[in-house]
């Protein structure tokens, strides 16, 4: 397999040729090594890999053979050392199961070929590690691919992987998916497993899934993977049909409400991303669809301070827990400048702290829910930019401090967030260009368990301003 040839399939495409014997796995894996190798150069979005051969993965699996990255951060491999982006592990500390996730991945047939680069512990909307190094975006590589899953992003941008594992406590599916050009669905609270590790990540606000180029390999994958683990929190009932079967059926005529103003933060909303969702909101029309201006009632700042919090805590937790179990006192040596002021925020809170936060997330979902009411789907952009420049989002700022660091990046991501705090799905997809040629991307959010509707429309959009054949400047072949 020639790689201008491997670049052009999607892992739905690759996984029929496997299965149908027109190429072997094995031929596959060489060739995608080969594309990590060209690439990486460029835009570093490795951290550890290519690996000599791909991870144990099951030969009847649906995408059996079909190359695979996964985010060093929060799903781990068994035997694999994981090092979340910071100092503080060193040079990674082995991990003795795989998530249940992994395992899913897995059984699903996917070949894990490496470890893709996050930001220190996944607190940031670019990816440029002090441990690790600037990711860049292929399609400018003075720009940011965005964050945290900019690794995995770049990777499958540049086409040296069909498919990546992400994971998404405040964007970190979405908004490299729109800063890349690619499909990122984050599924509802509960709909991927995040155990064994973790019942609530980030007090329910993280999830697990991937970065994928099209919208059926989205669903297929989410078809592969979801599901209840035991011992896990939710149980969210199966879909009524295969996700693969909503995306070949398209949507029912839907009522969807756009707004393009930021639910958090206080950044400006570039002129493209407005034009990018007015746009989309345009051609919904075209297909049948009610559109109209309208947005659930919210009070940015109560919402920016309890996902402060709920940040603040999350870090200092996870900091703390690893430097006991380290034996050692995290400082500068280890951690970025505003990590380490986040940390210590975190620990200065009380318990009443985080049930006041509890408090405003439960007003927040019921707020949002009853929205739902009246309208299927809300539209806005996905991000403010289209994208960042590379060391915009410096985490290793000190002159920041914990909420400055909050708010600078939240004024580049002021529309993601909100569905990480309602659990509700929510998918980016790159309907929109700027005058720069980049990629801009467009944000579909539905109420909870909603993925069926998402998925259809998105399938619908996907066929009306089709993405498939825009390329970056970086690319395989």
């Amino acid at each position: 397999m020639e790689p201008r040839e491997y670049a052009d399939l999607d892992v739905t495409a690759l996984a029929a040729l496997i299965r149908d014997g027109e190429v072997t796995a094995e031929e596959v894996a060489r060739t995608a090594t080969e594309a990590l190798a060209a690439v990486q150069p460029a835009v570093n979005g490795l951290v550890e890999g290519p690996f000599d051969s791909p991870l144990d993965h099951a030969a009847d699996g649906p995408f059996a053979g079909v190359p695979f990255g996964l985010k060093d951060l929060i799903a781990h491999a068994a035997g694999v050392p994981t090092r979340s982006g910071t100092r503080l592990l060193g040079d990674g500390v082995p991990m003795p199961t795989d998530t249940h996730l992994m395992a899913r991945f897995r059984r699903a047939g996917f070949a894990t070929l490496g470890l893709t680069a996050t930001p220190e512990l996944g607190f940031n909307a670019n990816t440029e590690a002090v441990a690790t190094g600037s990711v860049r975006n292929p399609w400018d590589l003075s720009r940011s691919p965005g964050g945290s899953s900019g690794g995995s992003a770049a990777l499958v941008a540049a086409r040296a992987l069909p498919v990546a594992h992400a994971n998404d406590g405040g964007g970190s599916i979405r908004i490299p998916a729109a800063a890349c050009g690619l499909v990122g669905l984050k599924p509802s609270q509960g709909r991927t497993s995040p155990g064994p590790d973790y019942a609530d990540p980030l007090l329910g606000m993280g999830v697990e899934f991937v970065l994928t180029r099209t919208v059926r390999d989205c669903a297929a994958v989410l078809d592969a993977v979801h599901g209840h683990e035991p011992g896990d929190r939710y149980a969210l009932p199966d879909p009524v049909r295969p996700y693969a079967d909503e995306v070949r059926a398209g949507s029912r005529p839907l009522r969807i409400a756009l707004h393009t103003a930021p639910f958090s933060g206080d950044g400006p909303v570039d002129a493209s991303c407005v034009e990018a969702t007015e746009a989309a909101g345009r051609v919904l029309e075209e297909l049948g669809h009610h559109v109209e201006r309208a947005a659930p009632q919210l009070d940015g700042a109560v919402f920016d301070d309890a996902n402060f919090i709920a940040w603040t805590a999350f870090l200092a937790d996870g900091v703390d827990g690893l430097a006991e179990a380290l034996g050692l006192t995290p400082g500068p040596e280890h951690l970025e400048a505003t990590t380490l002021a986040c940390v210590e925020h975190g620990r200065t809170l009380r318990a009443a702290d985080l049930f006041a936060a509890d408090r405003v997330f439960n007003a927040t979902r019921r707020t949002v829910a009853e929205f739902h009411r009246t309208y299927d789907l809300i539209l806005t952009p996905t991000m403010n930019v289209p994208n960042t420049a590379a060391g915009y989002l410096d985490a290793d700022d000190a002159s920041l401090g914990a909420r400055g660091w909050y708010d600078r990046i939240f004024s580049t991501a002021g529309f993601t967030a909100l569905s990480n705090m309602t659990g509700n799905p929510a998918i980016s997809l790159p309907l929109g260009t700027s005058a720069e040629g980049w990629p801009v991307g467009v944000q579909l959010v539905a109420p909870y368990t909603g993925e069926a509707t998402l998925l259809a429309l998105a399938a619908d959009l996907e066929r009306a301003l089709p993405w498939a054949d825009r390329r970056p400047g970086t690319v395989v072949g």
